[in-house]
């Protein structure tokens, strides 16, 4: 029966294309919102977790109660060593060691004098080891806008709009003024060699990439990192396998009575992201789940409406003689049917464009000129398993009951009344 009923949707178009077409929308409009809002949900997750917080972070005790303060000062030493067992006891993360500091930059003139001055924040990575994935992590290949990325020690890369300002041009010298480890001032010199732009607003505005080495030769950090951040290799957090690895680390390392002593925290324990995630995931979930509470609405209509145009076939179908529970079961089998292509062509669509959004994105540049945190100018789609079969709620369930309902007023249809509606 299934077979001949799909027959005859095929060749009756005014009983099959509309619907089919409205499912259609509505499932696209379901998959695109979902993987719109996941996306932007995991783009602010990647991006913090990429350039501050980690998936998990190691730091010293003390440095982590100060850690808003970036207190070199507190910073753990003995980084080679420590990265070694990383490396041996959780080889299926990346584990990066960094140093954030901040200074002044001078730019001087060709006498030697301060032509510029400008205050910065600085990240130190590790850019000269041939195995070191820094510059995939940070996006710097495709974040130069002039000259290149540092290739031997001393060479440096500026915010393209810091550069700018400044006036500084390529190879030009520029003073970083800072302090030590122990306190004391710190000078050092170092050649521009390019200037990037990683599209994030509060971090174009004044930041320096230079090596580990340099920066760890420059504020007399030998051997010392402020932070080892560990990073999952897909760059997705996962918040059970992150607890897991903290628990194993700080059950070997951590030393309570030694405030020097290594501790790992995770990317939820760091600056409120805890309490922050659980607020956008809530949020994400209410949008999606009103949003998909309207479409079926929408869709339950369209299966109402459909239904009541079908008013007077439903009467002659029943005047020759079909079983009321056979036509009812028949137009639940057939709003099935459209509902689950409906659905197919949907999600293909809708996967299609997500897709299109996850790989390009929409750039928000110019809502981000005056932001003040850590966000992406690009926002992308996320396609997630439940991508794929969210459409299938309003697509089926909806329709469903829509055709459901409405297919009730056929047992109140009178046998004795069928000839006389068929007259008029």
């Amino acid at each position: 029966m299934i077979r001949f009923l799909i027959k005859g949707l095929i060749r009756d178009r005014s009983r099959s294309l509309f619907p089919v077409l409205t499912v259609m929308v509505g499932v696209m409009l379901t998959v695109v919102l979902q993987t719109w809002f996941r996306g932007v949900e995991s783009e602010g997750v990647q991006i913090a977790a990429r350039f501050d917080t980690g998936h998990v972070k190691i730091m010293s005790q003390a440095y982590a109660e100060e850690y808003d303060q970036i207190p070199n000062d507190l910073a753990f030493i003995g980084v080679s060593d420590l990265m070694q067992n990383l490396r041996r006891d959780f080889p299926d993360m990346i584990w990066l060691p960094r140093i954030k500091f901040g200074g002044l930059l001078d730019i001087p003139d060709e006498n030697g004098e301060t032509r510029a001055q400008s205050p910065v924040i600085g990240f130190a990575v590790d850019l000269l080891s041939p195995d070191s994935l820094e510059r995939d992590i940070l996006n710097l290949d495709h974040a130069v806008i002039r000259g290149r990325l540092p290739e031997k020690p001393g060479e440096i890369v500026l915010s393209d709009e810091m550069a700018r300002q400044l006036g500084v041009q390529i190879n030009e010298t520029a003073t970083l003024i800072g302090s030590t480890m122990y306190g004391s001032l710190a000078t050092y010199n170092f050649t521009v060699v390019g200037t990037i732009r990683f599209g994030i607003t509060v971090m174009d505005r004044g930041s320096m990439i230079a090596d580990l080495s340099d920066i760890q030769m420059a504020l007399d950090m030998d051997d010392a990192a402020g932070e080892i951040l560990g990073l999952f290799p897909d760059l997705f957090f996962y918040s059970r396998r992150a607890d897991s690895i903290k628990n194993r680390f700080n059950a070997e390392y951590e030393k309570p009575e030694d405030e020097f002593s290594p501790i790992m925290v995770t990317l939820r324990e760091q600056a409120g992201f805890g309490e922050i995630l659980d607020l956008v995931g809530s949020v994400v979930n209410i949008a999606i789940g009103i949003f998909v509470v309207v479409m079926s609405i929408v869709l339950w209509n369209a299966g109402l409406i459909g239904s009541i145009r079908r008013y007077g076939e439903i009467g002659v179908r029943l005047a020759i003689g079909e079983y009321k529970n056979h036509l009812y079961r028949s137009m639940i089998i057939e709003s099935l049917c459209i509902g689950f292509f409906g659905t197919l062509l949907g999600t293909t669509l809708g996967i299609t464009i997500a897709f299109y959004l996850q790989e390009t994105g929409i750039n928000i540049s110019s809502m981000m000129k005056n932001a003040s945190i850590v966000m992406s100018d690009v926002m992308r789609a996320r396609i997630t398993p439940g991508s794929f079969v969210i459409g299938f709620v309003p697509g089926l369930l909806a329709t469903f009951l829509g055709t459901s309902i409405s297919g009730i007023g056929i047992y109140k249809r009178q046998t004795s009344r069928l000839m006389k509606e068929l007259e008029v």
